[in-house]
Order: structure tokens, then C-alpha cells, then sequence
């Protein structure tokens, strides 16, 4: 027994260190719309792994820019031949017979050479059209980075939308869930005082446990859509995030957009697309100019020794020698391999030119929908703000008439329902809305300023 309150004691310690330790890397923030993009741009691992691609492109791009630039090397080697190499000379050099050969040990046991050596590229075609390749494709790179920060931030401007109406909606739950425990409270005097039927009490009793388990359904659901937001902007899902931003303050659309001819130019995807066709187009000459000759120059510069000791480095006698040199290369005839990939690099860049056709027509397209789609969310808010205004007023008026004897519990109920309904609708339209609002500015390239 004794064994097993030390052992129940030691597991509480554990348990409460650990909950401690988890409290203590709990970190609280306060988030603006902007900040939280602002936040996810620095942190979120998508963006992150963008802006390291920008940064191998661009390391890439200083590689190749470097097979320009003076090519400079140093050796040294020291020798110690075990058995010294045999060659064959004609044996008459040593008094022997014409026609055969003696074998001799040329050279001594230890030597050394060390040396400098350099090149310079002079011209080749292939080299100045990689180099202005690299250089776009690290702009592509770049501008893959805005992309995915694009992309990133509608996902994050979606779900802070979604959390901001549903947290309303959660305190429009909450006050009807008071509203409605009031009535039931007065009702119960009511009926306990004989001026109402059962009937009446149970009508409210059941509007208000269907509005207490919305409310518990809406508690949950926006803990989910808090994590969502969390995870989109790259925060610990323990993290305790406070939205700054009010819904009164946020201005769905400008007033003249809607209005205003729709403008795709300014998309990343377009930017993007016509980056890529470039750099086709630069592997296109590249392949080109793989029929150019190329030159290049070289020098060295040696020294060696050689000794029967190992006195490399006394003060002995070392052989120098010197080369100067310009080397061209003149392809002739590869078997038609040069055409060959000609042609590859001509179709990629045909397929890509129709590709940005066919991605024009369809951005056109997606902004010409996400601007039918603002409109009609917008309007649907503003019917939806009327109902709910309507279903109010008839709530309120059903209430008062009940409460003077002339009207029923049931007129009471259907307009709580209606109004509970309206309110639903309201908030729906709300987040139709705001997520509109994002399509419409991601479709026409205004998301990000």
C-alpha cells in the first residue's frame, strides 16, 4: 500500500511538471489581419522553403557566373619511386648489337614539382546565354516566393474572416441563450401561477435547449477554425491568438471595384508565367549557341627537382618551365545531337506559349466569376441584414402581444425560430462575403500590396 502512494504521489509530480512545462511554452499574441500575414510570411514553412529556393537559385546563378572569371589553381607533389622506372633504348647506344634494345633506369629515387596554373574563358556563346538564364531563373524563383505568399495569404485572410464572424455569431448564441433562459424562468412562474398552459412551457423549454446545444456545437467549432488559422500562419496550436481586427471596421469592398474594369495583369501566376516562357526562350538560344566555337586561354608555371636523398628542400638546384597557351574548340559533327535538342527546347517553348493562352483565358475567367461572386454575396449580405433586422422587430412585437394576452406561445416560438434562422443566414452570408472579398482581390492580383 505504502509502495503504491509513493508511486500514485510520483505520478501527480510528473503529470504536474508536465502540464507546467507545456504552460510555460504557451505563448499569447494579438493579431491584426496584416500582422498575421505579416507573421506567416516570416514563419510559415511553405514560405520559408520558397525563400530558400530563391536563395539556391540565386547561388546557382553566382556558380555559373563564376566559370567567366579567372580560373586559378596550386600543386605540389613529392615522389619517392620504390623502383625507379625501366625504359628500352637501342642497345647500340652502349656498344651493343643494332636492332635490340637495353633496358635502363632513368631518373633518381625522391622528387618534387610545384606548380601554378590559369585559365581565362575568352568567348563562348553557351556560357553569356547560361549566364542571363541563371539570373531569370532566380527572378522566377522570386517571384514564386510572392506566389506562394500570395496563395498564403488568402488561406490566412479566409480563416481570420471565419473566426472574426463565427465569434460574433458565438456571442449573438450567447445572448440568446440568456434571452431564452428568461423567458423559461418567467414562463415557469407563469405556469407555476396557473396562467399558463404545460404546453407553453415545454415550447420554450425546447427552443431553448435547441439553442444551448448550437451554442455547444459553435464553442467547438471555433476552437477548430482558431487551430486552422493557427496552423495557416505557422503558430502552435497551443498558442492563445486574440484578433484585433473589428467586423464593423472592415470594408468588404472599395466602393469603386466592382465598377472598375477587371485587370489580370497584376496576378502573380501572369507574372510568373510569362517569366517562365523567357527562360525558355533563353534555353532555347542556349542550345543555339551550342554551334559556336569557344576560346579560352592558359598559362602554368613549374618547378621540379629531383635527388637521390631525400634533400628535396636543401638549397639544390630546381628545373623550371613555363606554357602560355590559347586553346579553340570547334564543334564539326555530333550526329545531329545539337538539332536534336534544338527542337526539344523549340516545342517546350511553343507548348508553354500556348499554355499561357489557355491560363489568360482562364484568369479572365476566375475574375470575371469572383466579381459575380462579390456582387451577389454582397447583395445577398444586405438582404440577409434586412431579415435579420425584420425577424427581430417581429420577434420583439409577437413577444409583447403574448405578454398582454393576445397572442400565443406558438406565434412566440415561430418567431424565435424565424429569427433564430435569420441570424444563421446572416452570418452565413456574412462569411460568403468575406471570402469573396479574398477570391476576388486574389483573382484580380490586389491581395498582397
Amino acid at each position: 500500500m505504502l509502495n503504491q502512494i509513493k508511486f500514485l504521489t510520483g505520478l501527480l509530480l510528473l503529470i504536474s511538471i508536465n502540464i507546467q512545462a507545456q504552460q510555460s511554452d504557451k505563448k499569447s499574441y494579438s493579431f491584426s489581419l496584416k500582422q498575421a500575414i505579416d507573421f506567416a510570411f516570416q514563419n510559415q514553412t511553405d514560405i520559408q522553403n520558397a525563400v530558400l529556393d530563391q536563395k539556391s537559385a540565386q547561388s546557382r546563378a553566382n556558380e555559373l557566373l563564376g566559370i567567366g572569371l579567372p580560373q586559378i589553381s596550386a600543386s605540389a607533389d613529392i615522389t619517392h619511386f620504390i623502383d625507379i622506372p625501366t625504359t628500352f633504348v637501342p642497345a647500340e647506344f652502349f656498344g651493343g648489337e643494332k636492332g635490340s634494345y637495353a633496358p635502363v633506369q632513368f631518373g633518381q629515387p625522391y622528387s618534387s614539382t610545384a606548380g601554378l596554373s590559369a585559365s581565362q574563358l575568352l568567348f563562348d556563346g553557351s556560357y553569356l546565354v547560361g549566364v542571363k538564364a541563371s539570373r531569370m531563373y532566380a527572378d522566377l524563383m522570386r517571384k514564386q516566393v510572392i506566389q506562394t505568399k500570395t496563395e498564403k495569404a488568402a488561406l490566412i485572410s479566409k480563416a481570420y474572416y471565419n473566426v472574426q464572424v463565427n465569434s460574433e455569431r458565438l456571442q449573438m448564441l450567447d445572448a440568446n441563450v440568456k434571452r431564452l433562459k428568461k423567458q423559461l424562468d418567467e414562463m415557469q412562474v407563469m405556469y407555476n401561477n396557473g396562467f399558463i398552459e404545460k404546453i407553453d412551457l415545454d415550447r420554450i423549454s425546447l427552443a431553448y435547449n435547441n439553442i444551448e446545444t448550437e451554442k455547444s456545437n459553435a464553442d467547438r467549432l471555433i476552437v477548430l477554425a482558431q487551430n486552422l488559422l493557427k496552423f495557416q500562419m505557422g503558430l502552435n496550436v497551443n498558442d492563445e491568438l486574440t484578433l484585433t481586427d473589428k467586423l464593423e471596421d472592415i470594408k468588404v469592398v472599395a466602393d469603386n471595384n466592382l465598377n472598375q474594369n477587371i485587370d489580370i495583369s497584376n496576378r502573380i501566376e501572369m507574372d510568373v508565367l510569362n517569366t517562365t516562357k523567357e527562360l525558355l526562350r533563353a534555353d532555347l538560344r542556349l542550345k543555339k549557341s551550342s554551334y559556336l566555337p569557344s576560346l579560352a586561354a592558359f598559362g602554368s608555371y613549374s618547378v621540379s627537382a629531383s635527388r637521390n636523398e631525400f634533400d628535396i628542400f636543401e638549397n639544390k638546384p630546381w628545373f623550371r618551365t613555363s606554357i602560355i597557351g590559347l586553346k579553340l574548340n570547334v564543334p564539326i559533327f555530333d550526329g545531329f545531337q545539337k538539332a536534336a535538342r534544338v527542337n526539344q527546347a523549340r516545342f517546350a517553348l511553343n507548348k508553354m506559349e500556348n499554355q499561357i493562352q489557355t491560363a489568360t483565358q482562364g484568369f479572365q475567367l476566375e475574375a470575371q466569376t469572383a466579381k459575380t461572386t462579390l456582387t451577389n454575396a454582397l447583395g445577398s449580405l444586405a438582404n440577409q441584414e434586412k431579415n435579420r433586422t425584420l425577424a427581430a422587430d417581429v420577434a420583439r412585437i409577437t413577444k409583447i402581444k403574448y405578454q398582454q394576452g393576445v397572442g400565443s406561445s406558438l406565434e412566440v416560438m415561430d418567431a424565435e425560430t424565424a429569427l433564430k434562422v435569420a441570424e444563421t443566414n446572416y452570418y452565413a452570408a456574412m462569411v460568403d462575403a468575406f471570402i469573396a472579398k479574398v477570391d476576388f482581390e486574389k483573382a484580380t492580383g490586389t491581395l498582397i500590396k
